[in-house]
């Protein structure tokens, strides 16, 4: 994913809990979905026809609702002769801002992805599951990790790790019980560990089968030997799945615990991967900054003033970052000051502390994103930037230890 790419999905993330907050009273929220080869004319007949239905709704004020959501569809696609190659989504409606109020909002939305299918539909929130479908990553990878004590099946979709089944095996040890040749028990515990690899194989096809064709992209294997490789070797997987075994890799754990250590120590083979790529953005990141030469810098005072100063390499922002820098001035003293402020979806105005020379309340006077902020700022300075996901432990651990922003410094600076 380029840098362009990681910072369309930072936006379109954002986009989306933006309308994920919008809500309406009664069904009042129109969704509008367009696919390319959708005429408009078409889709102006339907939404004419929907204006005289609604005529028909008791509650007055529901009603001149949705009428005017519909007015103002039908007016927005007079300058819209052809949906784009992806197609164009629509939302309208009157959104609850509180204090038993409502105000019409509209927003517009090009979808990543093409839209297949034309969808018209209200509510009181907006259709969101198919722009939502598009944001989760389709590559999927399959996850075991056995012994010949216990087995884990899991998924990793996109930078994910789910763990999907967990068995136990009914294997004796190698101490015999009295009265057992050593040659009966030793066939009797073969049979037991087919039996059990058996298993694993059968239950693994099941989870691995459900997944899209296309999307499994591989399968890896992890274990101690020689378990692993007798598994492999003994094909006990659908046939299907056999020849997408990526490879085996040694790991000491075999419980949930066991999967997340199959992926890290497989990362050679997953190197193109993002969540690879991200852990070893963030494993660099921990490295400068144990080692203590002043090579790393965090939070969003040292990062910002690295960034001024040209000294960041690479600036690591987390996906889940959502905060706004806000120009104040104070309504009693004219102070003027800065303000960094966490921005929660739908929210209009973030509280703002107030004014410290003397306390009165402070007026935002301008506003920027700060990711959007020093999204640029780091372009100017030819400055890598990586976006972050919280769906893996480095990464959580930037959004909750580090404030959502890191930088690798080029030089040491002193800041």
């Amino acid at each position: 994913m380029t840098e362009s790419d990681a910072h369309k999905r930072y936006e379109f993330k954002r986009r989306l809990e933006e309308l994920r907050s919008k809500k309406g009273r009664g069904t009042e929220l129109i969704s509008l979905y367009i696919p390319h080869d959708k005429k408009i004319s078409d889709v102006v007949a339907q939404l004419r026809d929907e204006h005289g239905q609604a005529a028909n709704i008791k509650s007055k004020l529901t009603k001149t609702n949705v009428q005017s959501a519909l007015e103002s569809l039908m007016s927005r696609l007079r300058y819209i002769p052809k949906a784009p190659p992806s197609g164009v989504i629509l939302f309208t409606g009157a959104v609850d801002v509180g204090s038993n109020k409502t105000d019409l909002q509209s927003f517009t939305v090009e979808p990543p992805e093409p839209l297949i299918s034309y969808k018209y539909h209200c509510d009181s929130a907006f259709y969101l599951e198919t722009l939502e479908d598009m944001l989760t990553d389709k590559m999927t990878y399959g996850l075991l990790v056995l012994d010949r004590r216990e087995a884990t099946v899991g998924l990793l979709k996109g930078k994910r790790i789910e763990a999907m089944d967990h068995m136990t095996s009914n294997v004796p040890g190698k101490q015999r019980k009295g009265g057992q040749s050593a040659h009966r028990f030793q066939q009797l515990r073969l049979i037991a560990i087919h039996d059990f690899y058996k298993r694993i194989g059968d239950n693994a096809s099941k989870v691995f089968l459900t997944v899209d064709h296309k999307n499994l992209e591989a399968i890896l294997i992890g274990g101690p030997s020689p378990t692993k490789e007798e598994f492999e070797d003994g094909e006990y997987f659908h046939h299907e799945l056999q020849k997408k075994v990526l490879g085996l890799f040694d790991t000491s754990y075999t419980d949930e615990s066991g999967l997340f250590e199959l992926v890290d120590n497989a990362s050679d083979a997953l190197m193109n991967l993002d969540v690879i790529k991200e852990k070893n953005h963030m494993e660099r990141f921990l490295k400068q900054l144990v080692a203590d030469n002043g090579l790393a810098a965090y939070g969003e005072e040292e990062v910002r003033q690295n960034l001024q100063l040209g000294s960041v390499e690479v600036l690591l922002m987390s996906e889940e970052l959502r905060s706004e820098r806000i120009e104040t001035k104070c309504t009693q003293c004219n102070d003027l000051s800065v303000e960094t402020v966490t921005r929660r979806p739908g929210e209009e105005s973030p509280k703002l502390d107030p004014c410290k020379k003397c306390g009165a309340v402070v007026k935002g006077t301008g506003s920027v994103d700060v990711v959007d902020e020093l999204s640029t700022l780091a372009d100017q300075m030819s400055t890598q930037i990586e976006f972050i996901s919280t769906d893996f432990e480095e990464g959580a651990q930037l959004m909750n230890a580090f404030g959502g922003m890191a930088a690798v410094l080029r030089y040491k600076t002193g800041v």
